[in-house]
Parts: structure tokens; sequence; C-alpha cells
């Protein structure tokens, strides 16, 4: 159970125990949301547990995910403290980090199981903010330490799972916006457009190469996982836009994964590999130590590019993802199954 938990959304493949955050009953969330910005006054937000928390005035202190801070970065909105991923690969800035500094933001743990609730408590949080896959658990939240947590400062969830890749960009955008975030700002405004446009490359470049089979995988040395795609705000996305994938059938009750022994990696054919790009997935020198991962057509081709499957839910971060996708549907080719 503990293992495969960890396989939700492609947790920390093999990084720990079970943990899970902030339980609890709640009804759609809607978009409610009302903030002082810098003119204060009372703050609300309900969240996608159907949670609403209220405070005298908007938090000043944040702490979040690394990627959901990484997304609220590119609204001019600064967390304080983060936690998950966030030290370099391959000598790069970690991806979940986006454009964010992460040498000047107090880190609360790198790794899944980790959060120092002492060096939280320090900081005087007045919000934490964290993704949920799937709600009403947030991620990277440890189950041992939530009620410590939850008595520090109040929680916000924004689900990014079995729902379109639009209604988390939605959401934090006015989680955003109720902070003191300026929508109309240029760079925001610039970042949506660009995100458009990007949206009807992905189009485009399917319509085009119609046929054209996509799968999104991670592995760790035991199992190769495909991804099922409506598990997925993103690949679910991509369906909507004409992108057609391997649908991997789900291997356990939370159904995000078909586990398959690296023996049996060629079940599915595809013309196109995604790859699960995140620090704890396996690096392409490991996938190429598997004799069986060499072997797959697409990977003989030279048609596997990297899954931004934890990217930050921004316009701004995911406009260049869709590009690369758009150019990689463009220049894949057709391959015999």
């Amino acid at each position: 159970m503990s293992r495969r938990r960890l396989l939700t959304a492609g947790g920390a493949i093999g990084l720990g125990s079970l943990l899970a955050a902030c339980g609890g009953d709640g009804g759609d969330a809607g978009a409610e949301g009302s903030g002082g910005g810098e003119g204060g006054g009372r703050w609300s937000f309900k969240d996608d547990r159907g949670r609403t928390v209220t405070l005298d005035k908007a938090p000043q202190t944040l702490v979040a995910f690394v990627s959901t801070a990484a997304a609220l970065h590119d609204y001019g909105i600064e967390c304080d403290g983060v936690f998950g991923p966030t030290r370099p690969v391959d000598g790069k800035p970690d991806p979940q980090a986006g454009d964010m500094d992460v040498s000047k933001l107090t880190s609360l743990g790198t790794d899944w199981g980790q959060f120092n609730v002492e060096k939280y408590a320090a900081l005087r949080p007045d919000l934490l903010i964290s993704n949920m896959f799937p709600a009403p658990d947030l991620w990277y939240v440890p189950q041992e330490s939530r009620k410590k947590i939850e008595a520090l400062a109040p929680t916000v969830g924004i689900s990014v799972a079995r729902t379109s890749l639009l209604d988390p960009l939605r959401r934090t955008a006015e989680l955003a916006a109720t902070l003191g975030a300026d929508l109309e700002a240029e760079e925001v405004t610039g970042a949506r457009a660009r995100f458009d446009r990007a949206v009807e490359a992905v189009r485009s470049a399917a319509a085009a190469n119609e046929g054209l089979k996509v799968m999104a995988v991670t592995g760790d040395n035991d199992q190769f996982y495909v991804a099922v795609p409506d598990s997925y705000c993103d690949l679910n996305h991509y369906k909507d836009l004409g992108v057609e994938f391997v649908e991997g059938r789900k291997s356990d009750e939370w159904g995000f994964w078909e586990f398959l022994s690296w023996e049996n990696a060629d079940k599915y054919h595809a013309d196109l590999i995604m790859v699960d790009n995140r620090s704890s997935a396996m690096s392409a020198e490991q996938l190429d130590a598997k004799a069986t991962w060499r072997q797959l057509p697409a990977v003989r081709a030279g048609q596997a590019v990297p899954w931004a499957m934890e990217e930050r839910y921004s316009y701004a971060g995911y406009a260049p993802v869709l590009e690369q996708l758009a150019d990689a549907l463009r220049k894949a080719k057709r391959l015999t199954a």
C-alpha cells in the first residue's frame, strides 16, 4: 500500500512511506475568494476541498509546495518557505522550481517524507498552500506531522488530478489575485496570450499528425509505469486538443498508472514517448541501462521527450511546455508497431 500510494501522480517513487495531509469532507470548490492585497482588509479563499479559509487580513508569510510556490512567483507573489524538490538536476535548476531563486527561500525538506516542522513554526506562517494528487491530501505534507502543521497555520489545496489542466491554471490565478497579484499586468497577460497560442499549436500539430500514438511514462529499477491519461490534468487537456495517447490500465485503486515489469515494457506501441522529467524519476542514463527501454521503437528513433508532469500551474509555466509538445508532435514520425 505504501509503495503504491507513492505512485499516485508519479510521486517520489520508492522514497518512503505513505504521506497524506489535511483530509476532510468538503463540497464543490468554487471561485470564491477575496483579498485585501496591499490595501489590507479581510481575506478569504475557498479551496478545492470546499474549505474556506478566512483571515483578518491577507496572509503575508506564505509556505508552499515548490511548484505551487513557483506558480505564484510567476504572478509576483513570493513565498518565504517551500517544501519538495529544489536540488539542481544535472547542474541545472530543478524544473519544478520554475524561475524562483530557491537559495533565498527556507526549505523545509526536499525529499518525500521530509517536512521540518520546527523550521516551519519558526517562519510564523500565515498560510500553507499545496497541490493535491488527488484531493483532499496535500502533496508532500506528511501524515505523521499533519496535526502539528495544521495547528500552525490554515491550509489551501489546489486539485490537479482527474480534471483539465485549465482548472488548476484558473484556480492558481484566482488564488494569486486574492493575495495581491495584478492579473492585468503586462507580464501576466503576455504569458496567457503565449499559452493560448501554444494551445492552438498543439491542436494543429496533433491534427497534422493524426494517428500518432503518444505514451507518458516513468520508471524505477523494478518496474515501468504507463500513465492513465485521464488521471493527469495535463494529459487530459492534451487529449482534448487531439493528441492520441496510449491508455494505460489502472493497476491499483488510485488509478494513475499501469505497472509493468521491465520485461513487458513493450506491451504498448508508441510513436512518441513522454518521459517523467522530475528529479525523483530515472535519469536518461538509468533508462538506457534497461535493454527493453533501448529496444522500444520510439527510443530507437530518438522520439522520446521530457514530460513536465509536475510543472508549475501558471500560464507562464505551461506555455513553453505546450510549445515543446507541439514541436515534438510536428517532428515525430509514425513508426511500425
